[in-house]
Order: C-alpha cells, then structure tokens, then sequence
C-alpha cells in the first residue's frame, strides 16, 4: 500500500497487481483514518465501493441527504458538484465498472439506479453482507482484490449482456475521448437514430450526447490536474473556447476549473488507477 498525501489529506492506497479477468473493471483499495470533506467528482463509470472497516464512508448530498456503507452509483456521480464524501476510519475497495458491462455484474441496469446512489444492500441484498465480512477477514489486499475479481467475473458470466451495438457505441465514444458526432453512431452500426438512443440510454444509463460530455468532461479534467493551462485543454478537448470548458466543469462538478484541477479526487487517480 502506498500513500497518497494532498493538502491535509492522507490516504493509503492498494491496486491489483494483475488486471481484472473482466474487460471494463478497474479496482483500487483505500484506506483513509479521516477523510474530511471529499468532492466527488463525475467518473464515466458505474460505482460500486464496498466498506469493511470500522468506519463507514458517508456521502452528504446538496439537499441534506445522507448515505453510508457500500454503495452503487451510475456513471456521473457528484454532478453538479451535489455530492461531498467523508468518514473516519474508511477502508474499502472501490470498482470502477464500464457501463458496458455494468448490467450483467450488477444484475440491473444502470438506468434502473434512476440517476441515484443505490446502497449495495438494497441491491443484492445478503450478498452485501457477506461480501463484507470475507473483505474484513482477508488481511492481504492482493487477496482482497482477486476475491472481488472473483466475484464480478462469476456475476458477469451470468448476467445479461448489452446489445454489442451499443458497446461498441459505448467504446467508440470512450475511444474518441468524446470528440465523436453522436449522428453517426446509429448509422455506423445500422440502426435507426431512435433505436440506438432508446437501448443506449436504458443500457448504459445516458442518453449518446451525456455520455460525449461526461466523456469529454473526464478528458479534460484529468489534464488540468496534470497542470495543463486551461486554453490549450479548452483547444484539444473539443470546447469551442476557454468560456466553453469553464461552463462545462461548472455544471458538472459546481466548481470552476483551477479548482478542479487541485481535487483530490482526480489527483489520486495517477496512483490508484495507473493503467487508466
């Protein structure tokens, strides 16, 4: 486990020496003792964090809602920048899950999340709890991580996959890091434009031009954290202008973008998800 210090904040940080036996899954580990107010910021993923510490995570949400434990979310939390993390005590595996894939794993669609974070409980019930406690009496965190794999591998083997048009639609626009004109998805893979966006937007959990901006958005941010200026990033990305971005991280993450770029969120990524 390595450490991650940011400002005032301190994690201890594990990842997989092997990648996942399931195309579209990335794990991290992290153990954070106080974990003071955390931005979550919008991930082209599905969530699933899975606690077994002594502490819980607890997500506090812009209209006074709150949630702890183990969690799934669809791809997008904390727009808007509606969502802060934090807890004592936290350790947890964090999967990220390509929304391509997340509907055989999770057993559900991410569209059926409804846009929410979901406690995992309330998703697989039983399986939860005891996913929990096998985390909590491994002590490796390399064995952690082959459990998990363990798991979703088993879990996406028996569930239902997404039309192959629509993840391929999913990995052309990943590919393309969201410079993609959504008009010519549909007839790249022979369907009609309705078609495509009705099964894309109940599979994945978007509709095509979300899933471009979430995308882009992504892209983008991750290069104002590696210190790039914001006019060249504006220029590379795909924004029309400077103004264009600036107005894009605000309403996904309800911050602008100098203070994106000194998220811790984002800043750990480098260490938690190398291969990314």
């Amino acid at each position: 486990m390595r450490t991650f210090v940011h400002g005032a904040a301190v994690w201890g940080v594990a990842c997989p020496r092997r990648r996942s036996r399931v195309a579209g899954v990335t794990m991290a580990g992290f153990r954070v003792r106080d974990l003071d107010t955390l931005r979550m910021v919008p991930h082209p993923a599905v969530t699933l964090l899975v606690e077994f510490g002594t502490g819980s995570p607890v997500l506090d949400y812009a209209a006074g809602r709150q949630q702890r434990g183990s969690i799934v979310a669809g791809p997008g939390l904390g727009s808007g920048g509606a969502v802060l993390a934090r807890g004592e005590n936290v350790e947890c595996v964090q999967v990220r899950l390509s929304p391509a894939i997340a509907r055989a794993v999770l057993g559900v669609s991410p569209a059926e999340l409804g846009g929410a974070v979901v406690a995992l409980d309330d998703l697989w019930g039983r399986e939860a709890s005891r996913i929990r406690e096998r985390l909590s009496e491994v002590s490796s965190w390399q064995d952690r991580f082959a459990f998990m794999d363990a798991l979703l591998a088993r879990r996406h083997e028996a569930g239902p996959p997404v039309d192959p048009e629509v993840a391929w639609a999913w990995r052309r626009i990943v590919a393309g890091r969201g410079l993609v004109r959504v008009d010519g998805l549909a007839a790249e893979v022979g369907w009609s434009r309705k078609r495509l966006w009705s099964r894309f937007r109940s599979q994945i959990g978007l509709p095509p031009k979300r899933a471009v901006k979430l995308v882009r958005f992504d892209h983008a941010a991750h290069r104002l954290v590696a210190g790039e200026g914001a006019a060249r990033v504006a220029a590379d990305a795909g924004y029309a202008d400077q103004s264009h971005l600036h107005r894009d991280v605000v309403a996904f993450t309800g911050a602008t973008p100098a203070t994106v770029a000194g998220e811790p969120f984002l800043a750990v990524d480098d260490l938690a998800w190398p291969n990314q």
